[in-house]
């Protein structure tokens, strides 16, 4: 099986760099292996300050700094807090399904929001107006985007911002993949007005290589004190769970204050990837796809008119069975805005990615 589906670098040629793996072994006989501090350790939480400060030029407390299992957990948990049954959020359409999953999970209701795929997949600032209520508790936003591979630029940034602020309404910003940009330059939501309510989400698995260990974090800006009661909710869900795992924060911690070289690496090869899967997909007849620009994912569209497939989703699985390419259907990234596409990683050798999308043409070619 060619499996392109899962964003997971270290099942190709991107592994932990070896001194994370070292600080974790010394972790395990250097702390105390008891239970740690519900909200995370403290010398993590300063490291995430300090990353913060140097990565964006902002300023926050270790106090505002919550240490999660991924970032997955701080969206559980987020959603646990925001949400009444019936409540809305507003979420980017295509977007990360665990999003959408938890919403419904704590019977919320998503609103997805389009992305322009025209324009590099950038978001329609007009619709996001358009389908704010009262019941509106949040928005999301995913940036570098997956499953899109957008980096949104800094004018749209700030618009989201404005818009936060205008409805005060708290701006969600997965920013995991921030360090991971091959063109163009990455801005944090970190660095709108004081007056945006914000969560910013972070961690270690895509760009620190320890998918594994499962260790994120998110921080709030909150000017107004408009998400005082979502921290004290949010703070209850942290105790209930104990803590994070110890010796993976002390690993984390020396992670955030080592060398930082192996990204320019990791960068290069995944530059190099983008750039042949854009041009490489693009000659496929049926399919065409925007530029990634960060990330480590393409989204190609896929013509099925006239074709035997009746959606994505079929397109797909008759993929896998007929030649062992394994994609995500675009409809499981929103039904609405990811329909007719498929998801596809950038982090497979080209020699793999070349005997994929040669398998995927002759597939297409032999079925139509």
């Amino acid at each position: 099986l060619y499996r392109l589906n899962i964003g997971d670098p270290n099942k190709w040629d991107f592994e932990t760099p070896e001194y994370f793996k070292q600080n974790l072994r010394e972790a395990v006989d250097r702390v105390d292996n008891g239970y740690g501090d519900s909200q995370g350790e403290m010398n993590l939480r300063t490291a995430v300050v300090d990353r913060e400060k140097e990565k964006n030029g902002i300023t926050i407390s270790t106090d505002d700094v919550y240490v999660t299992a991924g970032v997955s957990e701080c969206i559980e948990v987020m959603m646990g807090t925001f949400l009444e049954p019936g409540d809305e959020v507003l979420v980017p359409g295509p977007g990360y399904p665990s999003y959408m999953q938890y919403i419904h999970f704590f019977e919320g209701r998503t609103v997805p929001y389009r992305q322009i795929e025209e324009e590099d997949w950038r978001p329609d600032m007009d619709m996001i107006r358009k389908r704010i209520t009262n019941r509106t508790k949040a928005m999301v936003l995913i940036n570098p985007n997956n499953p899109t591979g957008a980096v949104y630029n800094k004018k749209d940034i700030i618009e989201f911002g404005d818009i936060a602020a205008e409805y005060d309404i708290p701006l969600i910003s997965d920013e995991i993949y921030d360090k991971i940009v091959f063109d163009g330059e990455f801005y944090s939501a970190s660095r709108l007005k004081s007056d945006v309510p914000r969560i910013i989400l972070n961690g270690f698995s895509k760009v620190n290589l320890m998918p594994g260990w499962r260790m994120g974090y998110c921080y709030f800006m909150d000017e107004k004190g408009l998400m005082d009661e979502i921290r004290l909710g949010m703070m209850k869900q942290f105790r209930a769970r104990i803590c994070p795992n110890v010796p993976c924060q002390a690993a984390a911690q020396a992670s955030l204050q080592g060398p930082q070289d192996y990204i320019v690496d990791m960068n290069r090869k995944l530059k190099e990837r983008a750039d042949y899967s854009y041009k490489r997909l693009n000659e496929i007849d049926l399919v065409s796809t925007r530029r990634a620009k960060g990330a480590l994912y393409m989204f190609p569209k896929i013509d099925l008119r006239g074709t035997p497939w009746k959606d994505d989703k079929d397109f797909v699985f008759d993929l896998i069975k007929e030649e062992g390419v394994v994609f995500v259907h675009g409809s499981g990234f929103c039904e609405e805005f990811g329909r007719d596409h498929f998801r596809s990683i950038l982090l497979a050798p080209l020699d793999t990615l070349d005997e994929a999308y040669d398998k995927v043409e002759k597939f297409i070619k032999r079925r139509t």
